[in-house]
This record gives structure tokens, sequence and C-alpha cells, in this order.
């Protein structure tokens, strides 16, 4: 069969061609004005995302307390000429991450600045952490330290009075006022909350990017060619999020402690959260406030039944095969912590920390019960949820369809430099400039048009729907559009994000996975398969629009 050689220019051709207008045309309607650029819709509590070798040394939002230099000792105690700045944490206190990457030089009680922790960051800085509540146990003097690694709890030790964090930057021995440092460096010190930095990649699936010999938009046979389906990508991995503490009120954890966990119990828990992503503290956490993990496990006077505690008619939606046997039983403790994991996925348990608040308080509507889960999952040990913490809202909806779409010199634009990097790597967690997971090549696209995403497939969806896009059907599919479905999280959570490229051959490019990296891909498989499968379009809006909606 002949090969089609259809790149880039035949698609635009296309979107400028008359003829073929109806196909392909990104239509802008007459109101508002064709071209006018609409001001984005910021996320409730969104966060930036950090993508150079320096970061925040926080992901929360903070005040600046007191600057660098002479000042007035504050309660009498302390320096009176700052050698840093003081940042206090918002709306309290929280974990202290490391600014950029370096080795340890001291770890423990440090003067007035009480706990803290000095890093040598190479190229002749040193950065310092001060006034820590507490230590993580990683921090040794000798210690490799990575990029965002927590050092510690913010708090209020050595000459403090009240909890902040004292954070200092000194080139070869000689202090700098951070905040100019900061922002030369590209993370600039403005209160803002950065997400949390994933991990660096243990070992890097892709080596340098080299662009392999590739036609556009179908036929062929290599892996990087769209002619073989992508069936399923590595995943986006992106960021992470801690459970949430608890707060108040709380309830029954004020006078019943957490109970120990039956190894069988806590295998059921495990294997569930294994399946669906999440913190199998959580569910512990929900097993102690229901049941006692199973000790009491009785019909309620309601007529909740189970380890987990469901209702027959939530059970009729949400109940699943836990323990491989084909059924899904209501008093069987495997499919009932596995159903409660589906349950708080498909409640929106990933989508922030108000996600996880949310996805509780639909389990049990009240507000005590969201705080007693919390500190029993706290007190099982915590844990991270493979999420973005921006607050995008639920996803629900399809968004403003009132909305013009991106103008067609725009979508040009996009693409071009999405096809331009065809080849590059693929690293979970990675940022560019030329290695990619799923959701972070899609925000660079558009950071191209001025337009700012969230960092994870699952949030930038949720900020499509709360008014920067809206949903089409797969067959009204534009060039630009962004596709979502399930992944590595789970049938209830989006985890992957690719662009159409080609509309008539269901055509996208994106950053697909570790082993075929930038590519084309044929998204029919996915349409068909998915238990997610959502086309979104961005709006023609921009960080700094002409017009505030």
């Amino acid at each position: 069969m002949k090969k089609l050689v259809v790149g880039l220019t035949m698609v635009l051709a296309i979107l400028t061609a008359v003829p073929l207008l109806a196909a392909f045309m990104v239509v802008v309607v007459a109101s508002p004005a064709a071209g006018e650029e609409l001001k984005a819709q910021d996320c409730q509590g969104g966060s930036t995302v950090a993508t150079g070798p320096w970061r925040v040394p926080t992901a929360q939002k903070y005040t600046i307390t007191s600057g660098f230099g002479p000042r007035m000792s504050p309660g009498g105690i302390g320096s009176t000429n700052h050698q840093g700045v003081d940042l206090a944490m918002l709306p309290q206190p929280g974990s202290v991450l490391a600014a950029s990457a370096g080795k340890v030089k001291v770890a423990g009680p440090y003067g007035g600045l009480g706990n803290a922790v000095v890093l040598d960051n190479g190229s002749g800085i040193t950065t310092v952490y001060g006034h820590m509540a507490q230590l993580d146990p990683a921090m040794k003097v000798g210690a490799t330290v990575t990029l965002g690694q927590r050092l510690g709890l913010e708090g209020s030790t050595g000459n403090s009075t009240g909890n902040h964090l004292h954070f200092g930057v000194a080139i070869n021995g000689t202090f700098t006022d951070p905040i100019p440092f900061m922002t030369q460096h590209g993370a600039p010190l403005n209160g803002q909350a950065v997400a949390p930095t994933p991990p660096p990649a243990k070992t890097p699936s892709v080596g340098p990017p080299t662009p392999p010999p590739w036609k556009s938009p179908l036929g062929g046979k290599s892996p990087t060619d769209p002619g073989v389906p992508v069936k399923d990508p590595g995943g986006e991995g992106g960021i992470g999020f801690p459970l949430p503490a608890p707060g108040e009120p709380r309830k029954d954890s004020l006078h019943n402690p957490p109970l120990s966990i039956p190894d069988a119990i806590k295998a059921d828990y495990v294997r569930a959260a294994n399946k669906y992503k999440i913190p199998w503290t959580l569910l512990a956490g929900i097993g102690m406030e229901e049941t006692g993990h199973g000790r009491n496990n009785h019909s309620s006077s309601a007529g909740a039944q189970g380890l987990m505690q469901f209702m027959p008619a939530t059970w009729a939606t949400y109940g699943v095969d836990g323990d491989g046997d084909g059924k899904a039983i209501i008093t069987n403790d495997a499919d009932s912590a596995m159903s409660a994991a589906n349950y708080l996925t498909a409640s929106g348990v990933t989508k922030g920390e108000a996600g996880v608040k949310r996805a509780i308080f639909a389990y049990n509507h009240a507000s005590w019960y969201v705080n007693d889960v919390l500190y029993y999952a706290a007190k099982y040990g915590g844990g991270e949820v493979l999420g973005d913490p921006t607050d995008c809202g639920t996803g629900v909806g399809d968004g403003n369809p009132q909305l013009p779409p991106l103008t067609n010199e725009r979508v040009k634009k996009l693409l071009t430099w999405a096809e331009g990097h065809l080849g590059d790597g693929y690293v979970m967690g990675a940022n560019g400039p030329n290695t990619w997971d799923c959701s972070s090549f899609s925000s660079a696209a558009y950071r191209q048009l001025g337009i700012t995403m969230p960092r994870t497939a699952g949030a930038q969806q949720a900020w499509l729907a709360a008014g920067n896009g809206f949903r089409v059907s797969p067959g009204d599919a534009k060039p630009g559009d962004l596709i979502f479905y399930d992944s590595y999280l789970g049938p209830n959570v989006i985890g992957h994000v690719e662009m159409v490229f080609d509309p008539a051959k269901h055509q996208a490019i994106g950053a697909q996975s570790p082993k075929i990296g930038v590519t084309m891909s044929d998204y029919s498989y996915n349409m068909k398969t998915k238990h997610i499968f959502e086309i979104w379009r961005v709006g023609n809006i921009s960080d700094k629009g002409k017009k505030t909606m």
C-alpha cells in the first residue's frame, strides 16, 4: 500500500483552504470579536510548577515576614543583620523543600537557627534552612539531596518568635539577598504555591533525542510511526501531593485510638490501593472509622454493610470484584476494600487536597468524618496521592461552549512547535526542554501561545471544564484539541493527554511512552477501549488577555 506523506504543512493548508473548511477549519464565533483573546481563568488555589534547577523551598503559599539585611531584632532575640529571608507558610506550617540539589553540610542544631539544614549546592553556592520543628531522617551530613526533596517541617526552634522558615543563600561564603538571587534563577519568592518537584528518574528510559525519520500522518511500521497504534502510554508521572492533615472538628477519633490492622485486611487495603493508585492508609482510615477493620462488621441501622460499610444502592454502582473470583459481594472484605478505592477515585480523590476532602465527604456527608479519616490515615503513615495539588475543581461538565476557539494562526504555532519536537525523549516527571511526559508536553505546547495550564492531565481537563475550554464529540475534533483518557492511574482517573493533529485520520501528537517518546499515534483504539475518553477544545484565551471573562 502506498504510504501517505502528509505533514503539518498539509494539515495547516487544510486549515486555510476554502473548499475544505468544513473538515478542518477552526471556527471563530462572532461574539466575542473574532481573534480577541480572553483572559484565562486560574484554578482556585492554583500552584505553579518548578521546571528549572531551582525552586521555592516550600510547596505552599507563604508570606515573607522579614527581609534581608539590617532590621530590628524581633522580640529582642535573633540577628539584627538578617542573613536571609523569613517565609511563613499558609495556612499552617508545612514541609521545607530543597531549593536546589546539593550535599548536606549541616543537619541539626545550628546556633540561633535552631534545627537547620545547610546544603552545598555547588558552584560556590550554599543554602540555609533554619528554625525547623524537625528534620527528616535522611538529613545526615554528607547525604545527597535532590531538587525539591523534603528536608523537614517548618517550626520555631532556636531564636524565633513564631513558626517560619529562615532561608539563606551564600555565594563563596558571603550571604546575599535571596529575593533577587531566586528571581535570577527562575524561582521568584512571590508568595505563590509551587507544586512539589517529582523525584528524578532513576534511569532515563530514553537517551539524548535524535529525531527519527518520520512520515505523516499514516503509514509505515516503525515504533515511531503513527501506523502502529499506541495502545497505552507509560503514564505521565507529573507530581503528587501528601494526604491533607486532619482539621477540626473530629468526633470518633477523639476517643477511639487507631487499632492494629489484621494482616488479611491490610493486604486487602494494599491490593486495592495499588490498583487505584491511592495511599493504602486512606483506605485504612475509612476501615478504622467504619468498622475498626472488621471488628464491628455488621449492618448499620441505615443498612450499610461490609468492611467499608456500603449502602446497597451505592454498591450497585461502585461495587467491584476485589479477590478475582468474578463476583462483587458487599460482605466480602476484599471486594469491599476494592470498591472503596473505586468510589474514592470516582469521587475525585486525586484532584488536590480539596479533592481528597470532597471524596471522603462523599463517602459520609460530615466534616468530622473527613477529619477522623484523615487523622487515622496519618496515624497509619499517611502517604502521597498521585495527582495535582492544584484545585481546579471536579472536572464535571462541558466547560464554556460560548468561548471562541483558537484562531488558525495560533493553531499553526501550536502544532509547528509540537511537530518540531518529534523524536524527543520520554521520562516520567520530565519538564523538557527535550524530554517530557505527556502532560508536560501538552502544557509546554500551549505555553507557546501564552497559555499556562496546570501540570497534570487530570488537572488540565478540570481547568478546561472550569471555563477555559469546552468539550466536543470525537467526531467534531479539530487540530489542536486535547485528548484525555484513563491510563496508569486506574479506570476512574485521567492519566494521559495528547493533541489532535489530523482528526480525519484520528491522528494525535504527544509524549507517549518511554519506549517511543514524542510521536504521532492513532487514537481510534483508545477511543473505543478506554473507560474515559474525552476531547476538549481550548478557548481563544491567554494569561494576559484583552478582556476579563
